[in-house]
């Protein structure tokens, strides 16, 4: 506890000599109590290096807290899913925060793949180059391996040297402050702010596990294979372990890249309809999606073809949720509230005893004045939101996945957007929720081809059922923002608490003899 105390004043100086606090408090003030603290940490004789007038509050923010390093970063990219916690204003600024690191040597770099794969896999690996991108956990960098015979150009993803304790500690280190706070500060409560970082390191330490991330990349690519337009790179399992993630070396450009994609004669319009198309169907036929699809994770080669990077972050949806998503956004479509309010009762996702007409009432609600805008202001992933506001108040159980699928779905629409900016939602999605609720009206048949696809992916990886219930509850924690009390991580996260307490009263009876014994000796 004592290491922990040491790493806690060492991030209490990091936070205060930066700008952080400072500009945190223009959008959300913080108890007094930790103004005073981390003033106290706060006495410096250097330049602070992000006081130029030159950035905005927003570059700052994020200078500094990129400046702190990872368990900042990553903080502050899952704060920025929270408003609930930090607020709207805040949450924005911090959705702008760059996870990008400078990158350690390559000479390290090959160290690891050493330990990790051994010298004799090590030595296939031909013109291992220099690291091409860096962020908080890992970095990535471009070799080839001979593939059965063939020479195949790869991307090594490489976790970042001893980055699991660094992390491990800082984030035990900031539950402790947390749970401070929360002893000291009544009102903080409410935050849950010690279950907010547990949930962080449970996200985080599934992310470090490069083996979730190539068995979730692996799958995708069994469900796409067939999807024109579409390619999911091939990962390499003989050069992948818990630290090295080996796949196809991607030649393409940035979807952000919209005038280079014109000048390649890409149609952009195109694009914009089939990233929106693939993401639903993903969600509705297979039921796993890659829920991290933002601009810097999408690349275009010179065919149009559509290729995603990243597979940290996936969301997965039951038979149930898929056909309750398609049913409903298909009933907005056609306007149809009765038939939208019907589903939510037939598939129990509120009482039996509620009143179609008044949920209908409830739903038209909400759609009216959605198409009543401009194509350009509809978005379904607002949809999906309100949605679930209204149907709170009819005692609708929380559904994590449809959580993370709204969410998921608000990036994608942006980034269609920003290609199109007339791209219409409900005519681009109309098409794959017809295609999908026709194929379904037959169970028998869709239930044996999710098991020959379930065998076929089973095939790739013996641990695979194991890993994916971890991803798999961590990526349930993500959406929900919630720890199911049924959970190991739950009865983890009890420990903890049971440990800062001990801590904690430890410290205040050492505190207290301390005192005793100085008014004895003086």
């Amino acid at each position: 506890m004592i290491k922990k105390l040491f790493i806690l004043f060492k991030i209490a100086r990091k936070l205060a000599l930066s700008d952080a606090l400072k500009i945190i408090s223009k959008f959300h003030q913080p108890p007094l109590i930790i103004k005073i603290f981390l003033n106290l940490f706060s006495i410096s004789f250097s330049k602070n290096v992000y006081q130029s007038n030159k950035l905005t509050d927003e570059e700052k923010l994020c200078a500094s807290i990129q400046e702190m390093g990872t368990t900042f970063i990553k903080l502050g990219q899952f704060l920025s899913t929270r408003p609930d916690i930090i607020g709207d204003n805040l949450s924005t600024q911090l959705e702008k925060l760059q996870d990008r690191l400078p990158p350690f040597s390559t000479h390290e770099a090959k160290e690891i793949i050493k330990k990790n794969l051994g010298n004799q896999i090590f030595d296939t690996i031909i013109n291992f180059g220099e690291p091409i991108a860096a962020a908080s956990i890992a970095q990535v960098h471009k070799a080839q391996i001979n593939d059965d015979g063939t020479i195949k150009d790869v991307a090594i993803k490489i976790l970042r040297p001893n980055i699991k304790k660094t992390f491990n500690e800082e984030i035990d280190a900031l539950m402790l402050l947390a749970y401070l706070v929360e002893s000291l500060i009544a009102k903080t409560k409410r935050l849950r702010l010690v279950e907010v970082v547990f949930l962080l390191k449970e996200i985080t330490n599934h992310e470090m596990d490069l083996r979730f991330e190539a068995a979730a990349a692996n799958e995708f690519s069994e469900n796409t294979k067939n999807d024109s337009g579409f390619y999911v790179p091939k990962i390499y399992w003989n050069f992948t372990s818990e630290e090295i993630l080996t796949l196809d070396w991607i030649e393409g450009v940035s979807i952000r890249e919209k005038e280079i994609l014109k000048s390649k004669k890409i149609n952009v319009e195109n694009i914009a309809t089939d990233i929106i198309q693939h993401f639903l169907r993903h969600a509705v036929r297979d039921g796993f999606f890659h829920a991290d699809m933002h601009q810097g994770n999408l690349f275009i080669d010179d065919n149009g073809q559509i290729i995603p990077i990243d597979f940290g972050i996936m969301g997965r949806m039951d038979k149930l949720n898929r056909r309750y998503l398609a049913e409903i956004l298909y009933g907005f479509v056609q306007r149809d509230y009765k038939k939208v309010a019907e589903v939510h009762i037939v598939a129990g996702l509120v009482s039996s005893d509620v009143q179609v007409d008044e949920l209908a009432q409830a739903l038209r609600s909400i759609g009216e004045p959605i198409f009543g805008q401009s194509v350009k202001d509809i978005s379904g992933g607002k949809l999906l939101k309100q949605l679930f506001d209204v149907t709170e108040k009819f005692n609708m159980q929380t559904q994590p996945q449809l959580l993370l699928l709204q969410k998921t779905m608000v990036v994608v629409e942006g980034v269609a957007r920003k290609l199109n900016p007339n791209t219409n939602i409900w005519e681009t999605s109309k098409p794959v929720l017809e295609k999908w609720l026709k194929e379904t009206k037959d169970p028998i048949t869709n239930l044996s081809e999710t098991l020959k696809d379930s065998a076929e992916v089973l095939k790739k990886l013996p641990e695979l059922p194991k890993i994916m219930d971890k991803a798999n509850q961590a990526l349930t924690f993500l959406a929900s923002g919630k720890i199911p009390q049924e959970s190991n991580s739950f009865s983890a996260l009890n420990e903890k608490k049971v440990e800062m307490k001990s801590f904690r009263n430890q410290s205040i009876i050492g505190l207290l003899l301390l005192v005793f014994i100085g008014f004895l000796v003086f």
